[in-house]
């Protein structure tokens, strides 16, 4: 299940969106969404709406950035819970509102929590289990991709609230896409070859992690028609969307957030 990819065509940058909302996740007792970088305060580099604490950003403009994200999407900074990510694979089970460090993917059955991660390039992925109410929030690169980071938190969900993967929703949000995330031989040996391309004329690897994660989440139990993949591209779209890679480091970030209600 994936957005049209006209949705942002013949826009204006003032009419297009401040954050995209899976449409497998639109339910009412979740509140989801994950931003783009249009309607914030941030000029240059982070323009406009860069949610990164963890920048060269002038503070006060992150800080005015995520107000208006969370008044748009429709909940209270107060109930944010988020991590300072390492690329790793470690879970964090949240019972409140908080800012955590080392983990790169949140965990609760807490209503009125809003899990958050940052991402510009990286991928988030949101996991939903309807049966028990549990909800995940994940920062997923290539380490914590071929770590099993996909794996770890479901494990997770399932030790902590016996979450089974035939009853979770995922969606795999905006990230580097396939044809634009080159790796190093040394990474790419570390995917599954269906998720590696070789380009002979640049001699370079070429890596899926859209697909990865996918099959990830399938091998775990989540069915295919239980996943949501984002057709955009940090890359290809990097007028809509943060790129680390393409700005060569110096960017803005964008929030996933999931909670529920």
């Amino acid at each position: 299940m994936q957005w049209n990819l006209t949705n942002f065509r013949g826009m204006s940058f003032q009419e297009r969106p401040m954050f995209r909302t899976p449409k497998l996740l639109e339910r009412h007792e979740l509140v989801v969404a994950e931003s783009t970088r249009h309607g914030g305060v941030s000029e240059g580099a982070y323009a406009s709406l860069n949610l990164g604490k963890r920048t060269d950003d002038l503070p006060e403009c992150v800080e005015e950035n995520r107000r208006r994200f969370s008044a748009a999407v429709g909940f209270c900074l107060r109930r944010l819970a988020w991590s300072y990510q390492v690329h790793g694979v470690e879970v964090c089970r949240v019972e409140e509102p908080s800012c955590f460090s080392g983990y790169d993917a949140l965990v609760t059955q807490q209503p009125d929590v809003i899990l958050a991660v940052s991402v510009a390039d990286c991928a988030p992925v949101l996991l939903y289990d309807m049966r028990r109410r549990v909800i995940a929030a994940i920062h997923a690169g290539w380490r914590g991709t071929v770590g099993g980071i996909i794996p770890r938190t479901l494990q997770a969900m399932a030790g902590w609230f016996g979450t089974r993967g035939s009853d979770c929703l995922a969606y795999i949000g905006t990230c580097i896409d396939k044809c634009s995330f080159e790796v190093g031989p040394e990474v790419a040996a570390q995917f599954d070859c269906a998720f590696v391309r070789f380009d002979t004329g640049k001699a370079r690897h070429f890596v899926d992690l859209k697909g990865a994660l996918a099959q990830q989440l399938q091998k775990c139990g989540v069915p295919a028609e239980h996943i949501e993949i984002s057709p955009y591209s940090t890359v290809l779209h990097s007028e809509d969307y943060f790129s680390h890679r393409l700005s060569g480091g110096r960017t803005g970030r964008m929030l996933a957030v999931i909670g529920l209600r």
